[in-house]
């Protein structure tokens, strides 16, 4: 026993020093290697004091353990009644301040300047305090810490006290956003698409990102705002197909989710403005949520959504009589300028005279103070209000000649256009502005401006193009566009008929430019692939260039396409036609098939656009009786949203077609509807307005003529009287020939009598009186000059009455269209037609041939 209790004690003592010897060797290596380890990273404790900090954050990410003073600081900061005392506050806790304190603070800030006014703001004031920018510097330690919402309202809140883009702070907000991206959610994503949009990053590989996100999950969005936002941001980067999926989406959320929010409307409109498409259906959803909020709109609002609707040509008077209504319940802002301008230029146009004499008023006392763009606003907004004043246009002028030279090219087109439709004769500053131009032109080579700065020189007064003008001009023609090219040729024309002092070689360079714009014109219709490509060009066409050089051409590129004519763009193509005044019955027909097929899809406000070629070209398509009943039945539902003018010009075009609709015309012909019309008429254009009352009189013409059963009365007699004593005047060289050549058939002057009127104010050029016989009577008083009469009406005067079985001939000049009148006197009518410049006959359009007189007898 004792020998075997030895063995043990010596092999347990062995093994103990064997032990302590292999740790004590261990211990030797770890020293050694610690040794050269920190030879390479330095000391291992202050990496343990990393260590220990990086689990410090991950349990304060984990378990959200905050110092026993946060949750009471950020309630501080949520309670503080200005700027001073959230920076006092950051000022005392700055060495303690968490991520969600920094951005609690930020957000306080921003409320702040949200709640104020424009005179109140202080954006400048607080980004330059010393705390803002302590309150930056501890921010950006913070940022990888906080999660998605406060990172991007953080973004937000610093980009509204306009931190400029190069910031330190905003680039690492930025960056850390983009790495975080795909998993922001809806809301995150459109606040920070927000935030770029700000600093113009429209274009930016970081926004085409967005794009592909909004594209991927458009589906699965239902918060309307988020999706509005995102539309505005990504506008400038989207597909016509991916620009209808928008659309689409935004009209099924309108109808399913609270849309009363004016912002979402607003931008909405701001998306439709980018893309420049005016989808009626979302436009007059948008158009009822301002109606129903305008008591809540501010200044501001309501200009930036007539600024919109201008853009869009979207027309609701619904809208701007409630505009009306609340623009003038505010007080002129007089002692603030920008709110003034803003108030000019939104109320100027609508404004009732007395309103628009008080803005006046205002805007002399102010003018010196404005500046090169509040100049460029005001005279705008004049120009749309068709003021004429010339003191206040002499004193705008004056403002006008300090800022000229910082104007853009596209600008001084506006000045110039403005300042013509002003009728302003200052010599001085137009030299000025020829000067200007000229010395832009010699230095372009941009198409587009090229073009702005030759139309506005075409524009002044005594135009003359010199030989370098036209060199630029020959230089891009290969580059220019549709609209680019229609420019140039305007202006041609103008300088061709205008400049009377240039040199026959000069013309001769001028005429040559003209063909080559005619080529380059043929060229460019020859190259469109599609119905949207041929379009894109078309609608840019305009004037003598059209009708007399491309028309053929245009409409047989549209016939090319004429399948690819449906829904959403066959009031486009209507348009189109309508303007051109070429018959093409194919296209016609397309026009009136489509509608039939596809009415439910066509939104009322189209409808006056499609029906306007048919009543210009008078034409009845094969499916007449469906295609108006289907364009009338679909305006019907919309009879109280349409606006006055337009149903006065659907009437008078239906009319003209010999369709005469009862309910329409019972809508028409009411004492509440044309009350609307007159307050409309009263806030339009003067020219517009002469053109709605003279609709509105042809249309009751014709009614009492075609439609006596629905017993409309007749009240356009002072009003037609009016028109008669205005174009009243002497014949012309026709006329003239015309009288002479009647009053020797039929015996002398004194049985021919020039301006005779109906009971309805048809306007006959001659008229006679014949017997029984067929023999000529002489009238009892008549005039032997040459003047047209006073507008006497058929048997308006004793003396003038037919005597018994009498016959009074009537013989009408008749121009490119022959109108057949129904005679309303109870004495047998008969009409000599005088025809003195015969159409000849063509399968598409009338070609004139020369002054010839033919007489036929027509009963």
């Amino acid at each position: 026993m004792k020998a075997s209790f030895c063995t043990v004690t010596l092999y347990l003592t062995y093994s103990a020093n064997c032990s302590f010897f292999k740790k004590k060797k261990k211990k030797k290596e770890k020293l050694c290697y610690e040794r050269k380890r920190n030879l390479y990273f330095g000391d291992p404790s202050v990496i343990n004091m990393f260590r220990l900090r990086g689990i410090s954050l991950l349990s304060w990410r984990a378990f959200s353990f905050r110092p026993f003073s946060c949750e009471s600081l950020i309630t501080q900061m949520k309670n503080c009644t200005d700027e001073e005392q959230v920076f006092d506050l950051i000022e005392k806790n700055m060495a303690t301040l968490s991520e969600q304190q920094v951005g609690c603070a930020f957000n306080v800030l921003r409320q702040f300047q949200k709640q104020k006014t424009i005179l109140e703001k202080n954006i400048e004031h607080v980004r330059n305090h010393p705390q803002f920018l302590t309150l930056c510097n501890v921010t950006t330690n913070h940022i990888s810490a906080m999660n998605d919402d406060t990172l991007v309202g953080v973004l937000y809140s610093v980009k509204q006290f306009a931190v400029e883009s190069h910031h330190p702070l905003m680039e690492a907000l930025v960056t850390e956003a983009w790495r975080r991206l795909e998993r922001f959610d809806t809301n995150v994503l459109s606040i920070f698409s927000t935030c770029l949009a700000d600093q113009n990053l429209y274009l930016s590989p970081l926004m085409g990102e967005i794009a592909d996100i909004v594209n991927r999950r458009l589906e699965t969005i239902q918060d309307l705002r988020a999706l509005s936002v995102l539309m505005v941001s990504i506008s400038s980067l989207i597909s016509p197909c991916f620009q209808e999926r928008l659309v689409t989406r935004a009209e099924l959320l309108f109808d399913t989710v609270d849309s009363s929010k004016v912002n979402i409307s607003r931008r909405i409109l701001l998306f439709l403005r980018n893309v420049k498409y005016s989808y009626y259906p979302l436009l007059e959803k948008c158009n009822q949520v301002f109606i129903t909020s305008m008591s809540h709109l501010d200044l501001e609002s309501v200009s930036r959504v007539l600024s919109l609707y201008q853009s869009l040509q979207f027309h609701s008077f619904e809208f701007v009589e409630a505009a009306q209504r609340r623009l003038a319940e505010m007080a002129l802002p007089s002692d603030h300028l920008e709110s003034f301008i803003r108030l000019f230029v939104a109320l100027g146009p609508v404004a009732r005279p007395e309103i628009k004499k008080q803005l006046k008023s205002t805007l002399l006392l102010l003018l010196e103070e404005l500046s090169s763009q509040q100049v460029l606003t005001v005279l705008g907004a004049m120009e749309n209000m068709e003021s004429r004043s010339s003191h206040l246009i002499k004193r705008i002028v004056s403002v006008l000649y300090k800022h000229l030279g910082n104007y853009k090219s596209i600008e001084l087109l506006k000045i110039i256009q403005a300042l013509t439709f002003l009728q302003c004769q200052s010599k001085e500053l137009f030299m000025k502005l020829r000067e200007l131009l000229l010395s832009r032109l010699e230095v372009s080579v941009t198409p587009s401006e090229i073009s702005v700065l030759v139309s506005a020189l075409s524009m002044l007064p005594y135009p003359h193009l010199n030989e370098t003008a036209i060199s630029r001009i020959e230089a891009v023609l290969p580059k220019c566009d549709f609209r680019e090219l229609s420019d140039l040729v305007v202006c041609l024309m103008r300088w061709i008929q205008n400049d009377h002092v240039c040199l026959a070689s000069t013309t001769g360079k001028q005429l040559d430019l003209l063909q080559k714009l005619d080529y380059w014109g043929h060229h460019r219709l020859q190259e469109s692939t599609s119905l949207d490509l041929l379009w894109e060009g078309l609608k840019s066409l305009k004037g003598e260039w059209l009708h007399e050089s491309l028309v053929e051409d245009s409409v047989a590129a549209l016939q090319r396409f004429a399948d690819e004519i449906d829904y959403s763009n066959v009031a486009k193509i209507a348009s189109f036609l309508s303007k051109t005044n070429y018959l093409s019955t194919l296209l016609l027909d397309r026009i009136a098939s489509v509608v039939v097929q596809q009415i439910e899809k066509i939104h009322p406000f189209s409808v006056l656009a499609i029906i306007l070629p048919f009543s210009v070209l008078n034409y009845d398509p094969p499916q007449k009786d469906e295609f108006f009943g289907a364009c009338v039945q679909c305006c019907n539902s919309y009879s109280g949203t349409l606006d006055p003018d337009t149903l006065v010009f659907l009437g008078f075009s239906l009319a003209t077609l010999e369709y005469f609709p009862e309910d329409l015309l019972k809508k028409l012909f009411n004492i509440e509807f044309l009350a609307r019309l007159d307050s409309q008429l009263e806030i339009l254009p003067s020219s517009l307005s002469a053109k709605i009352q003279f609709r509105l009189m042809e249309l009751n013409r014709a009614v009492c003529l075609e439609c006596p059963e629905l017993q409309v009365p007749w009240f356009h007699d002072r009003f037609c009287q009016r028109q008669f004593n205005r174009d009243t005047g002497v014949m012309n060289r026709v006329q003239q020939q015309i009288y002479k050549m009647l009053a020797e058939i039929l015996g002398g002057q004194r049985c021919v009598r020039p301006s005779a009127l109906s009971p309805y104010y048809h306007t006959v050029d001659f008229e006679c009186i014949l017997d029984k016989r067929k023999k000529p009577l002489p009238y009892e008083s008549h005039s032997i000059t040459p003047r047209k009469s006073l507008g006497i009406h058929w048997d308006s005067r004793p003396e003038l009455r037919l005597p018994p079985e009498a016959e009074r001939q009537d013989a009408e000049q008749t121009g490119n269209s022959m109108w057949h009148l129904k005679p309303q006197s109870p004495a047998l009518v008969t009409y000599f037609l005088c025809n003195t410049t015969p159409l000849q006959a063509s399968p598409n359009r009338a070609t004139k041939q020369g002054p010839s007189f033919q007489i036929g007898e027509m009963v």
